[in-house]
């Protein structure tokens, strides 16, 4: 028996007297908090949400759809990008024909390989206005979670103002728990004890989010 099966033998021994009866935690959690702060429009919302993902020091543009392929190369050759990192199910059109070269995503394609590719363009399965957040959760538009993780300039798209809502509770209701869910607010950061703020330490140290109208 190895530690494993003891730890879990000890678990079934301690709960062996357990019925339905005796279990209140299985109880539904009241779920009454607040879901918003304030009403706002559509409009609104989307404006909170660049002001916030600004406060975090992401990079703001806006874009309708026709301007999109010019925006994305605009970025990725201010940004010096010689290769593009592209999710299994990013829409055509949001890349032009010419730029950087396009590595497709794929499972063979080690971590280390990611770290040598310049950018990574992504869509979003939805932004809180509140929190200046971008929730990812490995649709055919964004791809697996490492490859927003490792890339240091990363261009995500988020459509206006379909994927934008207010606040967490409204993104969790629109949210699959079972799904890998990365939650992005700004480019990735820490701060020592002093304060002094390091940026690309958990991820890219340039997040660009185009507001797709």
């Amino acid at each position: 028996m190895n530690s494993r099966e003891r730890i879990l033998g000890r678990v079934r021994r301690a709960l062996a007297d357990v019925t339905p009866e005796t279990r209140p935690y299985e109880e539904a959690v009241p779920r009454d908090y607040l879901r918003a702060h304030g009403e706002r429009t559509a409009g609104e919302t989307v404006e909170l949400l660049a002001e916030n993902l600004a406060d975090y020091r992401a990079i703001v543009h806006r874009a309708g759809a026709g301007e999109l392929p010019a925006l994305v190369m605009r970025l990725l050759a201010e940004h010096g990008s010689q290769e593009v990192l592209v999710p299994p199910g990013l829409p055509p059109g949001w890349l032009a024909e010419d730029g950087p070269v396009r590595i497709h995503d794929r499972a063979a394609l080690t971590a280390a390989r990611l770290d040598r590719v310049d950018s990574v363009v992504t869509g979003c399965a939805v932004a809180i206005a509140e929190t200046g957040t971008l929730v990812l959760d490995g649709s055919p538009d964004q791809g697996r979670r490492r490859i927003s993780l490792i890339p240091d300039h990363h261009i995500c798209v988020v459509r206006v103002p379909d994927q934008v809502v207010s606040s967490v509770p409204q993104a969790l209701e629109r949210l699959d728990a079972a799904r890998p869910l990365t939650w992005i607010s700004g480019p990735s950061a820490t701060s020592d004890i002093e304060l002094d703020r390091v940026e690309g330490v958990h991820g890219p140290r340039t997040l660009e989010v185009i507001l797709l109208g």
